[in-house]
């Protein structure tokens, strides 16, 4: 009787393990997302979940918005992107301009914060696998850049800011 009650409860340990272990991962997979970077006009750009959020503190659960819901996500509110100058190379393709903070609640007090292919995976940016974006309301400046080899996307440089992780127009 003994061992048929411990060859029980090692049948139903296992069998709870086989389930967790399988039911686990799906639950805390992240979505996956396809943004797409093609011109100043068609373009996404990764932001905070919810207005008014921080930037910093969710560039794990950064969402894509874009200028048509077409391009990978949600689009951006009206009058949230002021200016948008695309360049591109070979190896990659990148969006540099301004924002009006205020159309999304973001806060002026906000230095803003790095989302990119290691916080917010999986993600292809125009099919890449890398992409380094970033969003600095207090400056009311934004750039995505979206990169064939992982050399051209300056990751963990976020303290840096834009202006010298993805060079560009900021006008």
């Amino acid at each position: 009787m003994k061992s048929t009650a411990a060859v029980s409860f090692v049948l139903f340990f296992m069998a709870c393990f086989a389930i967790m272990a399988h039911a686990l991962p799906m639950e805390r997979r992240a979505p996956k997302y396809q943004i797409q970077v093609k011109s100043a006009s068609a373009f996404c750009s990764f932001m905070p979940p919810h207005p008014g959020d921080d930037v910093g503190a969710t560039e794990d659960d950064g969402i894509p918005m874009c200028t048509s819901s077409s391009l990978g996500g949600k689009v951006f509110p009206s009058g949230f992107i002021q200016s948008a100058h695309y360049a591109s190379t070979s190896t990659y393709q990148q969006i540099t301009g301004r924002i009006d903070r205020t159309k999304y609640s973001l806060k002026s007090s906000d230095g803003g914060g790095q989302y990119d292919n290691k916080d917010v995976a999986p993600t292809t940016c125009n099919g890449y696998k890398y992409f380094v974006n970033l969003i600095e309301p207090d400056s009311n400046i934004f750039c995505i850049r979206c990169c064939k080899n992982q050399s051209d996307c300056k990751l963990g440089l976020s303290t840096y800011g834009c202006q010298r992780v993805v060079p560009g127009n900021y006008n």
